[in-house]
């Protein structure tokens, strides 16, 4: 039964992996309407190439294997890179979209929005073994007062953790949001694992916007205020 219940299981992911694909592939090319034929492309050489040799060498049956493999490796790797791209495009200038960045970067424990102005300018915090990073959205020269805040207001409880801010945005100084996730790998890893989880500790204890909002207790009434009836 088990066995079987495996088996099940397996055939149901793949459909499902497939599905996620098509739809992968859809978005790509509404932003990259030249996606198919790019990725078609790769593989035709990738396997012409190979097949060419083959033949050079006395052995087409063996290149073509290896040709056909190396074709779907290059075609997945050319496919994916450009549907992150278009992916980056869509989200570039809506709100929150560097969060949602950060948070497929494993290895961070990320918090959306731990500060945040009346301009809708946010700052979203990522910590992990490089140490705390602020990560601002909005208005360059706002952000700048957003950040020094967050810092100061950190400084007391995690002074012994490294940390560092970036701006999202295509102008000078900044880090465009396709960059982003690449920036954050190349910073140097410092802080052991322990280290990291008493930050994280630390860091939940002193709050965030969400958590520091003024939240009125108890249960709303439903009952309209008492006053003359007239």
């Amino acid at each position: 039964m088990a066995r079987k219940a495996n088996t099940d299981g397996a055939g149901a992911g793949t459909p499902g992996r497939l599905k996620q694909i098509a739809q992968t592939y859809k978005m790509t090319r509404q932003v990259d309407s030249k996606v198919g034929l790019v990725v078609a492309g790769v593989g035709i050489v990738v396997f012409g190439v190979l097949l060419a040799v083959g033949f050079a060498i006395g052995h087409p049956l063996y290149a073509g294997i290896l040709g056909f493999v190396l074709a779907f490796l290059a075609m997945a790797i050319v496919f994916g890179r450009r549907a992150e791209r278009a992916a980056f495009g869509q989200m570039e200038g809506q709100p929150g979209a560097a969060a949602a960045v950060l948070e497929n970067v494993r290895g961070w424990t990320v918090t959306p929005a731990v500060a945040m102005n009346r301009n809708q300018d946010v700052v979203h915090r990522a910590v992990g073994k490089a140490g705390i990073v602020l990560v601002g959205e909005g208005n360059p020269n706002r952000l700048r007062g957003l950040l020094a805040a967050e810092k100061k207001r950190m400084a007391r409880t995690v002074a012994d953790a490294p940390v560092h801010d970036f701006v999202v945005g295509e102008g000078e100084g900044e880090v465009p949001l396709k960059k982003l996730r690449t920036r954050l790998m190349k910073l140097p890893r410092v802080l052991p694992g322990a280290q990291v989880t008493a930050v994280n500790d630390r860091l939940r204890a002193l709050g965030d916007l969400m958590s520091n909002m003024p939240v009125p207790k108890g249960p709303m009434g439903t009952r309209p205020p008492r006053g003359k009836m007239r």
